[in-house]
């Protein structure tokens, strides 16, 4: 059985049909999933389905760096959300995202990512990085961090074996999406295959970057089987073998209790 590490049920269009993803999830053998907090308002909704869904479905508390500027992200509130529900097993996702603003963000994204850096070494969660075309800015920003215990993830990754190689060595986790299934994605594939298989982790990021051959669709935690097929390939490997080390990997990590039967 599968564990998708990093989705987004809690989105339209998953949202209103949580119970038939969850369902058609466990059919296709992926027994949990984490559906990661982009702002702190959303934690009540994340708790509600939780509730529903209790051993299938866990969250993290966080504000995503392209969150408005406005959005609190205020250290007091973000651990007394983190600690309001036994399901919460990260902070995130946060980090940097200067795709809409450009670089000039950094004078606001740079506090809020240490508010949650800082957050989740005082909840002793782990923290869930989002960096797109920031990785070398947020390796960076976490090094001390790390040092200094901090256990994360870079999900979504799409770095270079080089950014791949200071992550790891930083102790940190790698996260791969339905990107690794793109035609032209084989550099991509070369670093899931080439690095260590305890420090691998496999995520949807539903309902975005749906996996081939579902490309421009909808995503959902049921697809992730065709991520571990795409880098069991690329490892040689068969896929329940990756599948079963990187649902350890997700359980592990993210300290989830076992899936119910």
């Amino acid at each position: 059985m599968l564990v998708d590490s990093h989705c987004h049920l809690h989105y339209p269009p998953l949202r209103e049909r949580l119970d038939e993803a969850v369902a058609a999830m466990a059919a296709a053998g992926v027994a949990q999933a984490l559906t990661v907090c982009t702002e702190l308002d959303e934690v009540p909704l994340l708790r509600e389905m939780m509730d529903a869904h209790p051993g299938r479905l866990y969250a993290s508390a966080g504000v995503h760096p392209g969150t408005d500027r406005a959005a609190d992200c205020g250290y007091d509130r973000l651990l007394e959300l983190a600690r309001s529900h036994p399901g919460i097993k990260a902070i995130g996702e946060c980090g940097l995202d200067f795709h809409h603003d450009g670089p000039e963000a950094r004078a606001w994204q740079d506090p809020r990512f240490a508010t949650q850096i800082e957050a989740a070494i005082a909840a002793d969660l782990p923290l869930i990085v989002h960096t797109r075309a920031t990785i070398d800015e947020c390796l960076e920003l976490l090094k001390p961090a790390c040092a200094r215990g901090l256990r994360g993830v870079l999900h979504c990754f799409t770095g270079t074996w080089e950014q791949a190689s200071a992550a790891l060595d930083m102790g940190l986790m790698l996260s791969f999406t339905g990107i690794v299934t793109f035609k032209k994605a084989g550099e991509l594939r070369h670093v899931a295959a080439r690095m260590p298989l305890e420090r691998l982790m496999i995520e949807t990021d539903a309902p975005y970057l749906a996996p081939e051959p579902h490309r421009g669709k909808t995503n959902e935690p049921a697809l992730l089987p065709h991520i571990a097929a795409a880098i069991a390939t690329a490892r040689g490997v068969e896929p329940g073998e990756l599948g079963a080390a990187t649902a350890a990997n997700a359980r592990d990590f993210f300290k989830l209790e076992p899936a119910p039967a």
